[in-house]
């Protein structure tokens, strides 16, 4: 088999971009010659890196774009950089298909330069732009609109979809008219030697009888607001003082939540560890009694499946999120599930589940188990498999 794929990301650096990576190491084992163009990021800064069988070639981006200007230089500076290294790749190595990961929706514009060579465009539809934006600016304009424009024009160039759940395939099929046939559910599902199940560190409670743990990005729409509402709520009103909680994760909104922490004087009671290694992740995620995803309800978050609550799942801990429809698909009863965007709520419920230890036990194996047995790379992977192989099929015909 000699069948060559290039995969293009632009949001984040590979391998630290687990889904991107698990795709192309997959990829890799089951034949397949793998190029990746990515940007560079913190720890992957070298331009050239072979790794695993995967070739990984980066570029620099400028720093994230603010307003129309700043997102219009931001775009035009990576795909300027990605159609420069696809060249080089096609030169040096050659690729019979572009696997293409938004955001945001115009990498197909790469492969349209390679269309006379034959190379098709796959799309691997990681976030819902349009609702995205939204989430991150609650408003319409001419941005939101250009998110709607190029969605539909990568549907229409695409020849195939891999897509995380099935809310992003009726999106598929019913907003940006693909055919169900081309159109494969790839859920992100975590590798499970990477998660590994360890004895707890005391020490990391600060002295606390309970931990909550939490493992994400720290922007303005991952709902952490909410969550220090939630944990003022269960100091001030509740009166409990014996629960810590452990925030691991980096992001844009890391500082101000940082600094309404203090404003609140929750800083006894909860540490921002920002970005960590896996290795301190797991140490952290390991000691919690239970984690807690505080994603507030909008049509991005509703629709979207979150990786922090299957790595909750495979390290066997009961969870506690908002009502999202995806949320829900996920966990079912391995989690409890607060009503949408009520920090209260939120509060409550993470207070009855750490106040009931049978509860927690029952609802961790829950979770533990519909991963090892469903929702593991190990299993959702085959559907990557799958595609590909349909791809080539239809393609050979």
């Amino acid at each position: 088999m000699n069948r060559k794929i290039l995969i293009i990301v632009e949001n984040l650096p590979v391998p630290f971009d687990t889904r991107v990576w698990q795709e192309a190491t997959t990829l890799v084992k089951e034949g397949y010659q793998v190029s990746v163009i990515c940007p560079t990021g913190k720890g992957f800064m070298d331009l050239y890196e072979e790794k695993e069988g995967v070739y990984i070639y980066r570029h620099h981006l400028p720093e994230e774009g603010k307003g129309f200007i700043g997102y219009l230089k931001e775009y035009y500076v990576a795909l300027r950089e990605e159609i420069k290294l696809a060249k080089h790749i096609f030169k040096e190595r050659g690729f019979d298909v572009i696997h293409g990961c938004n955001p945001p929706d115009n990498i197909f514009l790469v492969a349209k330069k390679f269309k006379r060579h034959g190379v098709q465009y796959i799309f691997d539809h990681h976030d819902i732009c349009p609702e995205l934006y939204i989430a991150k600016f609650g408003k319409k304009g001419l941005l939101y609109w250009s998110q709607i424009f190029f969605e539909r024009m990568t549907y229409k160039y695409a020849a195939m979809a891999f897509v995380t759940n099935e809310s992003y395939k009726k999106i598929a099929i019913e907003r940006n008219h693909m055919q169900p046939k081309d159109v494969f559910v790839l859920r992100s599902g975590p590798k499970t030697q990477r998660l590994q199940i360890r004895p707890a560190n005391p020490e990391i409670k600060r002295g606390k009888q309970y931990m909550v743990g939490y493992v994400g990005v720290i922007g303005k729409q991952e709902g952490m607001d909410y969550l220090l509402d939630a944990v003022e709520h269960i100091v001030n009103a509740r009166k409990r003082t014996d629960i810590f909680f452990g925030i691991c994760g980096g992001g844009p909104y890391l500082d101000t939540i940082k600094k309404r922490s203090l404003e609140l004087g929750l800083s006894e009671y909860i540490e921002f560890t920002g970005r960590v290694s896996d290795e301190k992740l797991l140490e952290y995620l390991n000691t919690a009694d239970i984690c807690v995803n505080p994603d507030e309800y909008n049509e991005m978050n509703d629709r979207s499946t979150m990786n922090k609550v299957l790595e909750y799942m495979a390290l066997a801990k009961p969870i506690v999120q908002f009502d999202l429809t995806e949320g829900r698909y996920s966990a079912k009863e391995a989690s409890l599930y607060a009503k949408p965007n009520d920090a209260i709520d939120l509060g409550d419920k993470i207070i009855e589940l750490l106040d009931h230890d049978e509860q927690r036990k029952k609802m961790g194996e829950i979770g533990y188990r519909r991963v090892q047995n469903e929702l593991s790379w190990e299993h959702t992977s085959k559907a990557l498999i799958a595609g590909y192989e349909y791809y080539f099929e239809q393609k050979a015909r």
